[in-house]
């Protein structure tokens, strides 16, 4: 049970603002994911003030929220890039190719079969993979890659990959 000068100050502080405390709650939330969002896509000036103009705040208030804005920004994206996932990176490749000529019960039998190893970095640490594939299968792993790189040339995703960085 806590002291009742501390359950005395809490109550006086939420007589002072008239303020519930979870509209405190969900205010400091959307500010958090304004904040987060924007900083993110490091939207324009123009943009931020366009964005919280539709919320219906005073001009004084959408001055400061801008300022805010404007002095945090790069900071939070050091955050948000240091709480990111690290993925694995792309070291090297190993390939062979395996072809099973006749077998005890098939004589005539030809079954090709690539295996890679995928060498990784992830954390300054090095891993392997093995994987074994068809070639047809390989084909079309490649096919749908060189389609996921083709789309990367587009100006839509060239928009999208300018604002993430």
């Amino acid at each position: 049970m806590g002291s009742p000068a501390r359950g005395t100050a809490e109550r006086s502080h939420k007589g002072k603002l008239n303020i519930g405390v979870e509209t405190i709650q969900h205010g400091v939330e959307g500010l958090t994911y304004l904040l987060t969002e924007s900083s993110k896509l490091m939207i324009s000036e123009i943009d931020f003030q366009d964005s919280i103009h539709v919320l219906g705040f005073s001009d004084e208030l959408n001055k400061l929220l801008l300022q805010l804005y404007l002095d945090h920004r790069k900071e939070i994206r050091s955050i948000l890039s240091e709480l990111a996932p690290k993925l694995p990176s792309y070291h090297s490749l190993e390939w062979r190719l395996d072809v099973q000529l006749a077998s005890r019960s098939l004589r005539q039998q030809i079954k090709p079969a690539v295996t890679l190893k995928l060498h990784l970095n992830q954390n300054e640490d090095q891993t392997a993979q093995v994987l074994q594939t068809d070639p047809s299968t390989l084909l079309h792993l490649i096919q749908q890659l060189e389609q996921a790189l083709g789309e990367m040339k587009t100006n839509h995703c060239r928009r999208i990959v300018r604002n993430m960085k």
